[in-house]
């Protein structure tokens, strides 16, 4: 919005120039994002409190977290508004792809809305059937993964880390395999929700690795040269990238222990299939498990759980899962957990944007 309402006026004022740099738009686009969320942080707080939408405890989850109970939630939801607000501000709005990733971050929001409403309004952690939730999320992916295939100038080939030239063509199956990296994003991001700051420590340092993705796929010369493909048009999503960067920094400051609102399942679900989209419009699919090595690892610890439990008829693998909480059951703060998990996602992302040159 403010790229096409100013950028046209450097013909008569030099300093307007800069409003074509993408990188100077994804500086103010994540700016512009953390004071949205910094700024009416306080303001939402005390709207949920006042309407008394507070946190849901597991009956069966840590005894620590019953302190949470009541601690204002659904935090996504201004979460969504500073990303959607940051984007349009400083993306090209001719961008299909940008509007792409507004639909799909806002319909996984709208997912994650009427799941966290049902757990509040019934006063239990159960919320939106598991069935319904999955139909709806398939849904909105598939979106994805049919434009990618119908669109031109994209295909269903891979592109696969630390391998130049293995790049297998899924063809129409492309479709299956977008919805299931998409959904699987989106729920893995969900079980990684648990502990304060958790979600949100992670989901940055992956958004600012895509950012940096985003902005070399669209440069038709650099990403010759570090042989990645090239997705004409992909570099506004750098915008969107850095605009999820400066929105979960505002909200890690008041998310931080101890948390003063929980973002939901109205943020954990739209950010995962926000990562997941990126991931799948700038071919970079299989990075996002390096990268989010840390939701792969919280999915995967659920599974084994689950799966485990019903092969031994009541053992367990971890003292609980996702397995964050498997740490504090050890005597582990919250907070060693939190920062923990930080540092080896920040590895992650290291080894993420070496993949650039080890290939």
């Amino acid at each position: 919005m403010l790229y096409h309402l100013l950028y046209p006026l450097h013909t008569t004022f030099i300093g307007f120039n800069v409003f074509r740099y993408i990188t100077f738009r994804c500086i103010c686009g994540a700016i512009t994002a953390f004071l949205i969320m910094y700024i009416f942080g306080p303001a939402f707080i005390r709207a949920m409190k006042r309407l008394q939408i507070g946190q849901v405890v597991r009956d069966d989850g840590p005894v620590t977290h019953l302190a949470k109970q009541g601690v204002p939630t659904m935090g996504g939801l201004l979460i969504l508004v500073s990303i959607s607000l940051s984007t349009l501000f400083w993306a090209r709005l001719d961008s299909s792809l940008v509007w792409l990733l507004q639909f799909i971050t806002l319909f996984f929001g709208l997912i994650g809305a009427v799941d966290d409403y049902r757990k509040v309004s019934r006063n239990n952690s159960k919320g939106l059937s598991a069935r319904w939730k999955m139909v709806l999320q398939i849904a909105g992916a598939s979106v994805v993964g049919l434009y990618i295939l119908l669109h031109p100038g994209f295909d269903g080939h891979l592109s696969l880390p630390f391998l130049k030239n293995l790049n297998p063509d899924l063809g129409w199956f492309y479709v299956i395999f977008a919805i299931i990296v998409i959904v699987g994003a989106s729920n893995a991001v969900n079980l990684t929700d648990g502990l304060d700051g958790l979600a949100a420590g992670p989901t940055i340092i992956a958004a600012a690795v895509y950012l940096v993705f985003s902005y070399l796929a669209g440069h038709l010369v650099l990403s010759q040269y570090l042989q990645i493909p090239y997705v004409p048009g992909s570099g506004e999503l750098a915008i969107f990238c850095g605009a999820i960067v400066g929105a979960c920094l505002g909200f890690l400051w008041y998310n931080a222990y101890p948390a003063q609102m929980f973002m939901g399942d109205v943020g954990s679900l739209a950010l995962g299939g926000a990562l997941g989209a990126v991931a799948i419009i700038i071919k970079q699919e299989f990075l996002l498990a390096i990268v989010g090595g840390i939701f792969v690892l919280e999915a995967l610890s659920v599974i084994m759980q689950v799966g485990y439990f019903k092969m031994t008829h009541g053992r367990r693998i971890f003292l609980m899962a996702p397995f964050h909480h498997h740490f504090e059951k050890k005597g582990w703060h919250e907070s060693k957990v939190v920062v923990r998990f930080w540092i080896v996602s920040v590895l992650l992302g290291l080894l993420a944007i070496a993949t650039l040159k080890l290939r």
